[in-house]
């Protein structure tokens, strides 16, 4: 888990106990943070970009922010996330300069980006709704 803005002396244990606590304050519903599933985060990051071009940390930001303290999202898997995209070109990378005026790596959805989000959204929705199917259908023997 990264820092928390305005904390850097945060360490990952203290930074997420803060998080937990700024979620509740804002009136959240959280549990522990869950872990993203292998494959998911992805897909994630390729939603967070339909909002626009974005560097890593923004994208973390877009996320946690929509998440609600309810994933644990971790630095380096999106990175590794970004990379995967990157070189199927789901993304195209730019750079850039950060409203602290920071040169970083902006990613862009390209094309085929887009096209990847709608087919795993659709993937997604089928699979979400069989998994509550049966998880609202009665047990029998």
């Amino acid at each position: 888990m990264r820092g928390i803005k305005g904390s850097p002396g945060l360490d990952a244990h203290s930074a997420g106990d803060h998080l937990y606590s700024y979620c509740i304050e804002q009136g959240f519903l959280v549990a522990d943070p869950q872990a993203i599933l292998p494959g998911n985060l992805e897909v994630l990051v390729l939603k967070a970009l339909t909002a626009g071009p974005m560097h890593g940390y923004a994208i973390t930001d877009w996320l946690e922010r929509r998440a609600g303290g309810n994933l644990d999202l971790v630095d380096s898997a999106l990175y590794q996330a970004l990379y995967r995209l990157e070189g199927r070109r789901l993304v195209k990378p730019e750079w850039g300069v950060t409203e602290k005026n920071r040169r970083a790596k902006f990613y862009r959805l390209t094309d085929a980006g887009r096209a990847e989000l709608r087919a795993q959204a659709a993937r997604w929705s089928r699979y979400a709704a069989t998994i509550d199917s049966i998880l609202a259908t009665p047990a029998t023997s």
